[in-house]
């Protein structure tokens, strides 16, 4: 990964927009200005269909490491695979649509 190249894409990349990296399903994006807080990257887990584009309209964000080992946390959790369960056995059933192509990859 190169800082150079998230450095520029902080500066020029329009808001809201994402890169590819080299792992599927690892995006950059770029949030907004927001209040006093200035434009900033965030990491964006997001599944990929079979091209590579996002299953999901927004994924999980991840503003920095702490963030990460608190969500790992909840992943470990063994009650979380038993709700998704009931979830998935009560919610309809959903087609996945298809997603616009994104440009560029972030090589990690």
């Amino acid at each position: 990964m190169s800082e150079e190249k998230l450095t520029d894409f902080l500066k020029t990349g329009k808001d809201w927009s994402r890169i590819r990296t080299s792992v599927a399903g690892v995006f950059v994006l770029k949030l907004p200005p927001y209040r006093s807080s200035p434009a900033r990257l965030v990491v964006e887990l997001n599944p990929v269909d079979e091209t590579g584009n996002p299953k999901k309209r927004r994924g999980l964000v991840l503003r920095s490491s702490a963030e990460l080992e608190e969500f790992k946390e909840l992943f470990r959790d063994e009650k979380l695979p038993k709700l998704l369960g009931m979830v998935d056995s009560v919610n309809p059933k959903v087609e996945a649509g298809k997603r616009r192509r994104e440009e560029g990859v972030l090589e990690l």
